[in-house]
């Protein structure tokens, strides 16, 4: 929403002799934005209505202006989506007040940026679509300011207006009537309310249009976050001389509705900090805890295939990352032990020979083989 004054035609004047302009006229202009099909991941469609009205007047006879504009955006980008075969955009056809119709879209090609910028908006010049003149313009990089605590950058549009504000190439008004008759206007030298000649004289007069804005644009999200605008629409029959006042205003928008945008932004900021680092992180240690238990897999299945096929290798003194432990003791059933040396029994003293002394007992006997004695020998001996 957005406030401000300016110069007017009275509507109620259209049925008498001569029209009535009115100075310092309240204002208020509004834009209600809504989400339409299609919309998806990469692309995002707005419905825009845009309206200008008196406060000082009730319902419709406040209303001086107003255009339903519809345009599909690329959400990375924030330019329209459009090409030869396909228009990106429509705007509805004006009805009458009492016209109880359903309302008529007409397809109109869309170029440039609409009603937002992109994200992490750059100091530079823009092309910025005007449905009133159903073409884009140039949208500038001014300086960057801050408004209500938040760092912005200040962009400038002229349609029709030098940097200065002066009147050099207004719009011829672009007509959505098959008639054309908002467009251009033959009545009558009393009609128009100019003096000095025939008062019923025939004059045609065109609809002429100019308008500059000034946006204040959060980069990071691409929100406009304020706005003014100083438009006029008059009608004329040179278009640098107007001559007929339908409104010439200017507006800014309130501080409810800059602090609204503040806060949208501040939301969208959040939002993409959440895609763009926190997400990534959380991904990250993801993929590292997969892993992780891939290789702990991998390891449980190499220890198993190598235990079935050679079980000596599934040995307990491995620590959980191969490195060697303290050995168990090895149980007695796989023990090596040490091989001593059998000792051969021994056998019965033999009789030496007639007259020799038997060995004492500190003489070793010596080593021979020990012959068996036949069953009985003792006996007979």
């Amino acid at each position: 929403i957005s406030d401000g004054t300016g110069t007017t035609l009275d509507s109620a004047s259209l049925s008498t002799d001569h029209v009535v302009v009115n100075q310092n006229v309240p204002l208020v202009s509004q834009q209600q934005i809504s989400v339409e099909s299609p919309a998806n991941a990469d692309v995002v469609t707005l419905q825009v209505g845009s309206s200008l009205r008196r406060t000082d007047k009730q319902k419709d006879s406040g209303l001086l202006l107003a255009i339903v504009d519809t345009v599909t955006l690329n959400r990375k980008t924030a330019l329209a989506v459009s090409d030869d075969t396909h228009a990106g955009g429509s705007v509805q056809k004006p009805r009458a007040v009492n016209d109880e119709n359903p309302p008529t879209a007409m397809p109109l090609r869309h170029d440039g940026l609409s009603y937002r910028f992109p994200f992490h908006t750059e100091k530079k010049t823009y092309p910025y679509f005007d449905p009133i003149a159903q073409k884009a313009f140039d949208v500038n990089y001014d300086t960057q300011e801050d408004v209500n605590g938040l760092t912005t950058y200040k962009f400038t549009q002229n349609v029709g207006f030098n940097a200065d504000g002066k009147l050099v190439a207004p719009v011829a008004y672009p007509s959505l009537l098959a008639g054309n008759e908002d467009a251009k206007q033959t009545t009558s030298a009393s009609m128009w309310g100019i003096q000095g000649g025939d008062p019923n004289e025939q004059i045609t007069m065109t609809r002429y249009y100019a308008a500059q804005r000034t946006f204040w644009v959060d980069p990071v999200s691409g929100t406009i976050v304020k706005q003014t605008e100083h438009a006029d629409h008059y009608f004329a029959r040179d278009p640098l001389k107007p001559e007929l006042t339908l409104a010439d205003y200017k507006v800014t928008s309130n501080e409810d509705t800059v602090e609204s945008q503040i806060n949208a932004a501040r939301d969208e900021r959040d939002r993409l900090a959440l895609w763009s680092r926190v997400l990534p992180i959380t991904f990250t240690a993801v993929g590292l805890i997969a892993l992780i238990g891939g290789g702990l897999l991998a390891s449980f299945s190499l220890r198993s295939e190598s235990a079935l096929t050679d079980p000596g290798l599934d040995r307990g003194d491995q620590d959980f990352f191969g490195r060697s432990g303290l050995e168990e003791p090895v149980p007695g059933a796989e023990a090596e032990t040490e091989k001593l040396p059998t000792q051969r029994p021994e056998g019965r003293q033999e009789a030496g020979p007639p007259g020799s002394d038997p060995p004492g007992p500190d003489e070793p006997t010596e080593a021979g083989p020990a012959e068996p004695n036949p069953p009985g020998q003792h006996d007979r001996e």
